[in-house]
């Protein structure tokens, strides 16, 4: 079975990885395999990959190593009522392909109710940021006549999530991590064929249920859900998954031979979680979103639509990537094409899904494609490792690979009916949430584009920014914004003065101290309205006078940038502030490899240098803020909340 088919084969991946174990240097040899997770692999490359990185540390902050070695560190814990050691190397060598650096522990199997029923000192001191629980349909069986009643079904299954309910609240009232919760597969073969999920109590129907109430039981006790279901459903068959072999002889659910698959699957979530899935999908045009060459062939040339096989796969395709434009994933254009012809493509073609006004960049030229992802990027103020580049041309694939190696880049299957399915296996737009807000970034990233052409062609700024009319809407955090909140804070890395990670369960606890100042910011202009784009926390720290507040998180969408945002969100604060009787705001910046945009961010509001605390370090610099004394930089911007 082939697994991982949108990575890219190697020629000889066991000679390279043998090659990668020569380098002396440990760093040196990570690099090398993060760059060799870059392509297919089965469970036997996996194990080696992982040994390669055994005594390999994380990339350091400043280090000279390329830039795909910038790895977020993660701490998970898997809780099994099954074996998953055998499982463990596959999401380690995953997580490097998914930009994190992850520190796996496996509690005995079978013994998680006992981990969750009192503090475990071993579980604690490893203090995950993650708590995986992998329980199967066995351990869960239900003690049900197979002709139970509908009634009977429903009221077994209701125990059984309360039941784990009530073991993610240990987990994180114990451990303060945030849970995960696996699906379950059914215990045994169907029973009746066809009939089987119409009969309330077959094993496939069972199964079905729990797994149906586990999700609405996880939206609203903010758990994450590993479908494994599901993914065994669409990206492996059934008997790949689940070798009953293994079940009898050692108790694995899933077989060694779809680890790397499953590893991928964890470690796509987990980087989901942290904010690390990509944000844009940048698409080649010629063959990729149509059939033929528009230059050559012209509008009316091209295959698209219904009546033929070849059109067909082509509307398919654009019909996959409208609906992931509708739940925020910005859309952009990367082809060597005339601009005018490939743009009347869209306006002029009778049958085209996809419309001008979704693509949110549209980069048409006879530039080399790396230059021009380059300037897509910059042009939304997007880090490469945002973007994936769709393109069918396998000479374009391989040179964006090799000069842009942290842009994604899926192989293509030579069918393009296969693109849309391939995409998605691919994960690389897996959601751990989804808001209001997250449907209106694509529209957010089409108004900077409009914002950034706007701007090139404007000599009066201040007037310009005035003719905006924009509105910033400062509130507390409350419950309903905790999940783009959360988001918003482990996903920006440019923007963001010290780039502390909180899960929602950690932010919900820190809007309700008293002490602290939790605040969101809303912006909407006469181009869009851009949704949650700012959080500020403010708290009382013990390293600094009682009358001040530290300012332990400051992030901003880097969407908003030059607008005036910053200041207008220093005032909010700081009358925030002087409502409760503060005198100073502290300022706290904490350089990493990503947000040297903001190193001189206090500085441009007027806060003044300050000593660090003694345990303060090197790096860390802080200034203060004399609320009612120090200046505040006029702005443009109506505010409007609190104030």
């Amino acid at each position: 079975m082939e697994q991982l088919r949108w990575l890219p084969s190697h020629p000889d991946l066991s000679s390279a990885i043998k090659a990668a174990r020569g380098q002396t240097d440990p760093e040196r040899r990570l690099c090398d395999a993060i760059a060799l997770t870059g392509y297919r692999r089965d469970f036997i490359a996996t194990e080696k990959l992982d040994r390669l990185i055994a005594d390999c540390p994380t990339a350091r902050a400043g280090s000279e190593l390329p830039a795909l070695m910038h790895l977020q560190p993660a701490r998970l814990a898997v809780l099994s009522s099954h074996t998953v050691d055998h499982l463990v190397p596959g999401m380690r060598v995953a997580g490097l392909g998914r930009r994190l650096a992850l520190d796996i522990t496996v509690t005995p199997y079978g013994l998680y109710r006992a981990v969750l029923a009192e503090r475990d000192a071993e579980l604690a001191a490893f203090a995950p940021d993650f708590i995986l629980l992998a329980l199967d349909s066995h351990e869960m069986a239900f003690d049900l006549a197979i002709d139970a009643s509908e009634a009977e079904v429903a009221r077994a299954v209701q125990e059984r999530v309360a039941d784990l309910a009530r073991l993610w609240r240990a987990a994180r009232s114990l451990y303060g991590a945030q849970v995960i919760q696996q699906t379950f597969l059914p215990a045994a073969p169907p029973l009746f064929g066809s009939l089987e999920r119409v009969v309330p109590a077959s094993p496939s129907a069972l199964a079905e249920r729990l797994n149906d109430a586990l999700r609405d039981a996880a939206r609203s006790e903010n758990v994450l859900l590993f479908d494994l279901d599901l993914h065994g459903r669409h990206l492996l068959s059934g008997q790949a998954l689940a070798d009953p072999v293994r079940w009898h002889q050692a108790k694995q659910l899933v077989s060694p031979i779809a680890a790397p698959v499953h590893g991928d699957l964890v470690a796509r979530l987990l980087a989901a979680a942290l904010g690390l899935s990509r944000k844009c999908l940048v698409m080649d045009l010629d063959n990729t979103l149509w059939g033929g060459v528009v230059g050559d062939d012209g509008v009316e040339g091209i295959r698209l639509g219904q009546g033929d096989a070849l059109g067909e796969a082509f509307l398919a395709i654009q019909g996959y990537v409208a609906l992931l434009g509708r739940r925020g994933v910005v859309l952009a254009i990367c082809s060597k094409n005339d601009p005018r012809i490939a743009e009347a493509a869209f306006s002029d073609h009778p049958e085209m899904v996809l419309h001008r006004q979704d693509i949110a960049c549209f980069m048409a030229n006879w530039d080399d494609k790396a230059t021009n992802l380059r300037r897509i990027a910059q042009d939304l103020s997007l880090g490469l490792d945002s973007l994936v580049f769709l393109d069918d041309n396998p000479a374009e694939r391989d040179i964006v690979r090799r000069e842009l190696p942290v842009v994604a880049v899926p192989e293509l299957p030579e069918d393009v009916a296969d693109y849309p399915v391939c995409l998605s296996e691919a994960g690389y737009f897996e959601a751990a949430t989804f808001t209001r807000d997250d449907a209106g970034r694509a529209q957010s990233y089409r108004a900077k584009a409009a914002h950034h052409e706007a701007l090139a062609q404007t000599t009066d700024m201040e007037g310009y920014l005035r003719g905006l009319s924009m509105t910033l809407v400062a509130s507390e955090i409350r419950p309903v914004d905790l999940p783009r909140a959360a988001q918003l804070i482990n996903k920006s890395n440019q923007f963001n003065l010290t780039t502390r990670r909180y899960t929602e369960t950690e932010l919900e606890e820190m809007i309700t101290d008293p002490g602290t100042i939790a605040m969101c910011f809303r912006l909407h202009d006469k181009f869009a309205d851009h949704g949650l784009i700012s959080v500020v926390i403010a708290r009382p720290d013990p390293e600094w006078e009682e009358q001040a507040l530290l300012i332990d998180t400051w992030l901003m969408s880097c969407r908003v940038l030059g607008r005036q945002v910053e200041a207008a969100a220093v005032e909010a604060l700081a009358a925030a502030a002087a409502r409760r009787g503060i005198r100073w705001l502290i300022g706290e910046y904490r350089p990493t490899p990503r947000n040297a945009l903001v190193a001189d961010h206090y500085g441009k509001l007027g806060f003044e240098p300050q000593h660090p605390p003694a345990e303060g370090g090197n790096a860390v610099r802080f200034w203060r803020h004399a609320i009612g004394d120090t200046p505040i930089p006029a702005h443009v911007i109506k505010l409007k909340g609190l104030q």
